[in-house]
């Protein structure tokens, strides 16, 4: 399986300049995004070519099935992902994935969960990801093509959810962002072979997800104008994450602390605004295909886009997907700019898969440093966030709380919750049983408001400090421990 000639993974970039067809194609459009265009395909649609370079148009046929655009982009690349697994799979099987049977569907859940002479073997969260792309790719080959679906009988255990949960604690995470992606030295000085150039924008975005809690398709699709207004006094911010921008299309209230949001307006005005500026320099955005030029509302909370006749059409952020995002743009003083916060350093918005690739060299930079097993991934700082408030939280009802009686604790917890509500609120989850699945042993809480007044300037560091030292699932600062 570590051949490097299989099935691989693809995407449609239509938003390049458009490159002309061969003599003997130029019959049936005048450049390859016209033709792509004309055959259904979207900008950014994944689609498979296999072992000789040549694709399967049924399996391709379902990257543009209605089934497939009605999910996100994290799950379209998930998915693509595990189906070309599944076709190398079947590949050193000799067998079609018209031919697989439900021995081969068991016979890929041994060779991913079991097999010892795999060296990729997952955890059966993974294995459950491929499973459910497979299973959607043969619903929808069924219907068409009529192939069973080996995967329907499958039997796996899905595993408890917490079993791949790890943390940082905050100085942890401050140490990893500084080595990583602002060009520190072990010795907190800037390190002179650093060539880094987008620290400013990388260090916004990674304090954004400890900050704040949110997913990095989430933060990676935030505009402008959800950005909060600072206001002197205040440690935290309301913000509102888009229904179409979260996790299964149900967005919720979050709190931005006013360090997370000095340091994104600081890259508003700084790096970004210099990306802008050359990009405007030259004329770049003038030639982005699908651009909507907008007109904002005074609120903030909804957008005037070009509905084609010649007329404006309202719509809420709310309702606005992170692919209709990335086109839109505004008119300001110097020309065009774009809505979409964060920005390439040619000025142009951002996918947020591009995000990995800054996790994967912020850690490979780490690691040539020679510090061993001190990682991060994007989504450790939402565990890492929801540690923070358990942390905070628990110290807080300590302190303000203990006084109480264990009936007058009881009116309490009936009145405002637990701490366990309280955590589900700052993480978005829609039901608190898949914060305790995920989580920590159960503990109590306060309001959420009131916690987040405490919480500023709440020295979190030293109460975090010693109950979580040394513990299996906690990564802390290796420097401190070494001094």
């Amino acid at each position: 399986m570590a051949n490097s000639v299989g099935w691989h993974v693809y995407r449609y970039e239509l938003e390049r300049s458009a490159l002309a067809l061969p003599g003997d194609l130029s019959a049936y459009a005048s450049d390859l995004r016209s033709w792509a265009e004309r055959l259904g395909r979207r900008h950014g649609q994944r689609f498979l070519l296999g072992p000789d370079g040549l694709p399967d148009l049924r399996v391709n046929a379902f990257f543009a099935a209605p089934t497939m655009r009605n999910v996100s982009d994290l799950t379209n690349r998930d998915y693509a992902y595990s189906l070309a697994l599944w076709l190398n799979f079947l590949l050193v099987r000799a067998r079609g994935w018209w031919e697989a049977t439900e021995e081969d569907a068991e016979e890929f859940q041994f060779w991913r969960l079991t097999d010892p002479g795999n060296d990729g073997r997952v955890q059966t969260s993974s294995f459950a990801r491929d499973v459910a792309g497979c299973r959607k790719f043969y619903r929808w080959a069924g219907k068409r093509y009529g192939v069973l679906d080996p995967f329907d009988e499958l039997e796996y255990g899905r595993g408890r959810r917490q079993e791949n949960v790890k943390w940082l604690d905050p100085a942890a995470i401050r140490r990893w962002r500084d080595l990583g992606v602002r060009g520190r030295g072990l010795d907190g000085r800037v390190d002179r072979r650093w060539r880094g150039r987008n620290d400013q924008r990388d260090g916004a975005f990674v304090d954004g997800l400890y900050g704040t809690g949110l997913r990095l398709s989430s933060w990676a699709s935030v505009v402008l104008p959800e950005l909060p207004r600072t206001a002197p006094g205040r440690g935290y911010f309301t913000c509102s994450l888009a229904d179409q921008c979260a996790k299964g299309g149900y967005g919720y209230t979050y709190w931005m602390p006013r360090a997370v949001a000095s340091g994104v307006h600081a890259y508003h005005e700084g790096a970004r605004a210099r990306a802008v500026r050359r990009a405007q320099e030259s004329d770049l955005y003038e030639s982005v295909r699908g651009l909507r030029v907008v007109r904002l509302s005074g609120k903030r909370q909804g957008v005037g886009i070009p509905d084609g006749k010649g007329g404006t059409a309202q719509h809420a952020w709310n309702d606005l997907s992170p692919q209709v995002r990335k086109r839109l743009f505004m008119e300001g003083p110097q020309g065009l700019e774009p809505l979409w916060l964060w920005l390439n350093e040619d000025g142009m918005p951002r996918d947020a898969h591009g995000w990995h690739h800054t996790f994967d060299a912020a850690n490979t930079r780490i690691a040539d440093l020679g510090l061993e097993h001190f990682t991060c991934t994007a989504h450790m700082h939402r565990h890492s966030f929801a540690l923070k408030w358990f942390s905070v939280g628990r110290l807080i009802f300590a302190k303000r709380l203990g006084h109480l009686t264990e009936e007058e604790m009881r009116d309490f917890r009936e009145q405002f919750g637990d701490h366990w509500h309280l955590v589900q609120t700052m993480l978005g989850h829609r039901r608190v049983e898949t914060t305790k699945e995920v989580y920590l042993e159960p503990f109590r809480n306060l309001q959420v408001d009131l916690l987040l007044a405490h919480a500023d300037g709440f020295p979190v560091e030293r109460f975090m400090a010693d109950p979580f030292a040394g513990h299996p699932r906690v990564r802390t600062d290796p420097l401190a421990v070494a001094r």
